[in-house]
């Protein structure tokens, strides 16, 4: 059964125009932008930050991306599952705490670098301690925030859309994504201007005094937001009674006797040494069993084009940015590069839901999918400009335009997987399909490493642009086994 969105009466099956649901949609969005706004201030700052301490090598960039996106992939099916065992009010309160005092402590630790610059000089093993705490709890944080993408985009957002019209899911979507996009696009030009007519210091100042003042109207908001709509309370009930151990309990009552007669039976215990092997191996590695339960999804070809767009330096990320501090742009307009990439793709977030509803789900990611390849032929083009300046513009024109695409693409792709995916698998599923792009993107800080020396840095863009390609390539299979055909030029009905 699909549940409403409030406790309504039957005589009023609708009321998102009443005046309560709206006022909860808008605790939902100030939220949702407050938590994702500390999440894009860091990522914009910590390559500035990585640099800054290192100059003239993208090294401690790329190890920070190392240790960010194998915590992510060794860890994100775990907290997948976490999400899925817990009460939606228990998820949010570790995840802003975890999170919170993460990018504080963070904060403080490149404080500490910046001010005390002499540390790799006159104290090595206490320069290395700083670093070494400040990627671990940069890795905290963008695990608690996993937790959080996986409980708001995931389960909430579904939740609240049900007993609605499809059309409302693809909205509430859309405007999660519009929101987080808006921060892309403010938080790091706020940074750049601090740092660039400030400094960097105050920036990391910035930041920690954000998360511990924005914690605290954080939780109030989302905590309204779960008390107000009662389908949220009632879903996370049953999602814990659902996991409540009845088979352990009932196995731990069988008798001696009781276990001598099924290990009596024929095959019994062949049946049983296997169950006995798959639990024993389920519990000493726990996430085998998400990455089971992902792998037999439906949407999986999606899921895994999706991740190899995240083995990629054409994004304004950590390796991207250093590259371009590198040659000599000034940080401003970095972030004003990146503040223009992210309002296209914010247009994303308008335009996926019109295009959605004229060529389906699955068609608009494969026009989105295209689209995006062909803007990063501009990022490729610019490898053969000699002039170093130009050529830094033409790429971050070339990933600026491709944003539209690839935005359309995680719309598609994660609708897709919110209605293919079932109830009891979505935090699973999204906790390996996390740590999947983790480790994508764990591939190409080792290749960052690898290829470390700044002016190499068109290597990783063609290798970028070759494993964008191979997405495409594998999402249209994918829309080729379902629909047996690829263009249904019929289905465009604009007027």
């Amino acid at each position: 059964m699909r549940e409403p969105l409030l406790d309504q009466q039957q005589e009023q099956p609708s009321s998102q125009d009443d005046s309560t649901p709206s006022s909860l949609f808008t605790y939902l969005y100030v939220a949702h932008f407050l938590a994702r706004w500390s999440a894009r201030m860091w990522e914009f700052s910590v390559g500035l930050y990585m640099i800054s301490i290192w100059p003239n090598s993208l090294l401690f960039a790329a190890l920070y991306g190392v240790v960010e996106s194998a915590s992510t992939m060794l860890f994100g099916p775990f907290v997948g599952q976490w999400v899925d065992r817990l009460t939606y009010v228990k998820v949010l309160r570790i995840w802003l705490v975890a999170q919170n005092f993460s990018f504080i402590i963070a904060g403080c630790t490149v404080i500490a670098l910046l001010r005390f610059s002499t540390l790799k000089s006159t104290n090595y093993a206490a320069f290395i301690s700083l670093v070494l705490l400040t990627n671990v709890s940069g890795a905290v944080a963008v695990l608690s925030s996993l937790a959080g993408t996986i409980l708001i985009e995931r389960e909430w957002v579904v939740v609240i859309s049900e007993g609605h019209p499809p059309e409302i899911l693809t909205k509430l979507n859309s405007i999660i994504r519009r929101i987080d996009l808006i921060c892309k696009l403010f938080a790091p030009v706020l940074s750049g201007f601090v740092i660039s007519f400030v400094s960097l210091t105050a920036s990391a100042v910035t930041l920690a005094l954000w998360n511990a003042i924005s914690i605290w109207v954080e939780y109030w908001l989302f905590i309204s937001v779960y008390n107000g709509i009662p389908a949220l309370g009632e879903r996370s009930q049953k999602r814990i009674s659902r996991l409540s151990p009845v088979e352990v309990v009932e196995e731990s009552t069988l008798t001696s006797q009781e276990t001598e007669n099924l290990l009596s039976h024929d095959g019994g215990n062949s049946a049983l040494t296997v169950n006995t092997w798959e639990s024993t191996i389920i519990q000493w590695v726990p996430c085998l069993d998400a990455w089971r339960v992902y792998f037999k999804q439906d949407v999986v070809l999606p899921g895994l084009a999706l991740a190899l767009l995240y083995f990629t330096v054409l994004s304004f990320g950590t390796l991207m940015i250093a590259v371009l501090e590198w040659q000599g742009i000034p940080a401003y307009v970095i972030s004003i590069g990146r503040g223009i990439s992210a309002m296209i793709g914010i247009s994303a977030t308008f335009v996926y839901p019109i295009l959605q509803s004229r060529i389906s789900t699955i068609r608009t990611g494969l026009w989105s999918t295209w689209s995006q390849w062909t803007c990063l032929l501009v990022c490729v083009g610019s490898i053969w400009v000699k002039n170093s300046v130009l050529a830094a513009y033409m790429l971050m024109a070339g990933v600026a335009t491709s944003r539209l695409g690839l935005w359309m693409f995680d719309l598609s792709v994660l609708q897709q997987m919110q209605d293919h995916v079932p109830e009891a698998d979505r935090g699973a599923v999204g906790g390996v399909q996390n740590s999947l792009q983790s480790t994508l993107d764990l591939m190409t800080y080792v290749m960052g490493i690898i290829i470390s020396n700044p002016q190499d840095f068109w290597k990783l863009t063609l290798i970028s642009f070759v494993l964008v390609t191979l997405a495409s390539l594998l999402y249209t299979s994918y829309v080729y086994l379902v629909r047996k055909h690829l263009f249904h030029f019929e289905k465009l009905h604009f007027s």
